[in-house]
């Protein structure tokens, strides 16, 4: 049985991968039209959330093609941060094949195919977690935070970005709106929060919530694992 904080959806996880199966170059096209008229956010703005983010042992949750991973990673070294040691997953292959291909030839760098709710990783295994546009895109949503939490170690942080419920301006608003309607007929995205649910997610779970912000049509969360 769901409880208030879990979203239904028609459909299951491979169907949702499904749904992601195409060539890597539209995933990124379109990502770009998602993140600029649906989130109503920039690019700047997610390199500076997600880029500070990284531990020595670092997870990226539904990592897709890696497009953003490897633009936050040239963000890091142009601020002249430490290289980590890195960790990608993702349940749709096709994008995981993606993200393999453009990090070939980096032993600092590994993927596997994974589901979030049930990650094959032992507990307290990374430092950092970051989930770049993902997090409304879970069937369960709140087993794929509670398998972050399990995978943190105590003090870890995870860096989070979940779309809201269109916001502002009646043009922008309803462009917003039919892209969310969209993405949720394709099985590309589950469903928009309201700011109090997901945070209560993320709570329920045994994170702390030590920085929330709306950007746009979005609400970055960093929290810990305590």
């Amino acid at each position: 049985m769901m409880n208030a904080h879990e979203k239904q959806t028609g459909k299951s996880r491979d169907e949702i991968a499904q749904a992601y199966k195409s060539e890597p170059w539209w995933y990124d096209v379109r990502g770009f039209f998602i993140l600029t008229f649906a989130y109503n956010s920039t690019l700047w703005e997610q390199l500076r959330f997600f880029g500070p983010n990284f531990g020595a042992r670092h997870l990226e949750v539904a990592c897709g093609t890696g497009t953003l991973l490897e633009l936050v990673l040239r963000w890091r070294t142009w601020k002249k941060l430490p290289a980590r040691q890195i960790v990608g997953v993702d349940y749709a292959e096709s994008m995981l094949a993606g993200a393999l291909h453009r990090f070939k030839g980096r032993p600092d760098i590994t993927f596997q195919h994974a589901d979030a709710a049930a990650m094959p990783f032992e507990t307290a295994s990374f430092d950092t977690v970051n989930v770049a546009n993902a997090v409304h895109c879970f069937p369960d949503v709140r087993g794929a935070v509670a398998d972050i939490f399990r995978v943190l170690k105590p003090g870890g942080t995870v860096a989070a970005n979940v779309l809201l419920h269109p916001r502002g301006f009646a043009p922008l608003r309803m462009i917003a709106e039919r892209i969310n309607a969209w993405g949720v007929r394709k099985g590309i995205l589950v469903g928009a929060y309201d700011q109090d649910e997901i945070l209560g997610i993320f709570r329920s779970v045994g994170f702390e919530i030590i920085g929330s912000r709306v950007s746009g049509n979005c609400l970055n969360i960093m929290a810990r694992r305590i």
